[in-house]
């Protein structure tokens, strides 16, 4: 059974990937009302949109749950480095903890459909502590039981970034130049556009509230994400 897409919040709005995904919802057809928190103020403007501004992450879980109605979709891009955080302690306590925290929020609240940028490679069993901590936060949000889980597992993200990367600099400035001479086919298997990847997190999204999709999870790979996000691109 469809269902409007009036409303949708968003975490990590101001990432990579996040502030596409923002971007395409505030200029969206359908016009939904989008919350977006953060720890800063957002640089866009819009009637639509409803930025919940703290410095305290704690906070977020209930900030969530204190919309109402509820929205119809929660987009998650949320994360960070180990660098950025200071240690693999305080990096898990973001990409794992708070994510679920408030994945959590969202289902307590009503949220019909849940939609994570995750990473490729995501596992529970991974020897790599960062694809490890992503599979678990996979495997936990699975248990919730959404009535739609949408899971998108990109590769290098190609795009630039408001916080500094220098290593993944290096290599999107590979991807870029790849891309360029070859109109994506020498990238398109290891790394994706965020705007192609935003682009398809909220047409997965859209999908889902239409009706398009049966309940359950929903796991879109590069190659699906990269189909899904330029198909019908101008």
């Amino acid at each position: 059974m469809a269902q409007p897409f009036n409303s949708a919040a968003i975490v990590g709005g101001t990432g990579l990937v996040g502030s596409h995904i923002l971007n395409f919802l505030l200029s969206h057809l359908a016009k939904p009302k989008t919350y977006a928190l953060g720890r800063r103020t957002f640089p866009e403007a819009s009637p639509e949109l409803s930025p919940i501004i703290s410095t305290d992450t704690s906070t977020w879980p209930a900030s969530v749950k204190s919309i109402s109605p509820p929205p119809a979709i929660l987009f998650s891009a949320l994360g960070t480095t180990k660098a950025a955080a200071g240690s693999l302690a305080a990096q898990r306590a973001i990409d794992h903890d708070l994510n679920l925290d408030l994945a959590r929020a969202a289902k307590e609240s009503g949220v019909k459909v849940y939609v994570l940028i995750s990473v490729a490679g995501a596992s529970a069993s991974s020897s790599l502590p960062y694809t490890n901590m992503k599979g678990e936060l996979e495997e936990e949000v699975k248990k919730l039981d959404f009535e739609h889980t949408v899971i998108l597992r990109p590769g290098m993200l190609v795009g630039s970034r408001q916080e500094s990367r220098p290593a993944e600099a290096v290599i999107r400035g590979i991807a870029n130049g790849f891309g360029k001479i070859s109109k994506g086919w020498l990238t398109d298997w290891w790394a994706q556009d965020a705007d192609v990847v935003a682009r398809s997190a909220v047409r997965a999204g859209e999908q889902c509230l239409d009706g398009k999709r049966e309940r359950g999870v929903w796991i879109l790979s590069q190659g699906d994400i990269v189909k899904m996000g330029k198909k019908g691109e101008q």
